[in-house]
């Protein structure tokens, strides 16, 4: 995973949670070193859940700048996941405390952000290491997230599913309705004919 243009200010970028039917989408935003080297640093989903905390703490720690950045299960409604997701990056470039020359985004679709260029990058997170250091940042952060909502709903198993459309969350759904952070604009209970209860 070599840096993508050596002498460039380049930041990586990623999201964490687009396919959650709750909680807010989150975005990182990372600035490596030039000659940074780390071979544990992977896509954040081929990573164990410890090594991804380890691998935080590193990343702050060795980053020339990094950010995260939030949208929420109302703003998702309101304007589509995948606005959302990119509009998560924005926000967190938009904290970053070095303005790079540069942006990779990992996917295949993102809105220009000013006047610096990017570039696409499908799996790009498991190519360059500031989109798997962005990739880690956000699925910590979200999943940090996911764990305070579960302690104040905890029908849904949030703290180990992470808002994710697993059986358990749409168990939890069905007989318990839906909170304030679920995303409304998604088909919650999957196939299943049972109505939802809005009284959350």
């Amino acid at each position: 995973m070599p840096f993508y243009h050596p002498g460039v200010v380049e930041a990586g970028c990623d999201e964490a949670g687009r396919g959650c039917l709750a909680g807010s989408v989150y975005a990182a935003a990372v600035i490596l070193p030039p000659d940074y080297d780390n071979p544990r640093l992977n896509d954040s989903k081929q990573l164990s859940e410890k090594a991804r905390y380890v691998l935080r703490e590193e990343i702050e720690r060795d980053a020339i700048a990094w950010a995260v950045g939030v949208v929420t299960a109302e703003e998702i409604d309101r304007m589509n996941i995948l606005r959302a997701s990119i509009t998560a990056m924005h926000r967190a470039i938009d904290q970053l405390k070095v303005r790079p020359d540069e942006l990779i985004i990992d996917g295949n679709k993102f809105y220009r952000y000013h006047d610096i260029p990017h570039t696409t990058i499908v799996k790009g997170d498991g190519k360059y290491l500031s989109i798997a250091a962005a990739s880690v940042l956000a699925k910590t952060y979200r999943d940090d997230y996911m764990k305070e909502l579960h302690k104040l709903y905890p029908f849904y198993g949030w703290d180990h599913n992470a808002g994710y459309p697993t059986k358990e969350h749409r168990q939890g759904i069905a007989e318990h309705g839906i909170t304030p952070y679920h995303r409304k604009s998604y088909n919650l209970l999957g196939d299943s004919q049972l109505s939802l209860d809005f009284s959350f």
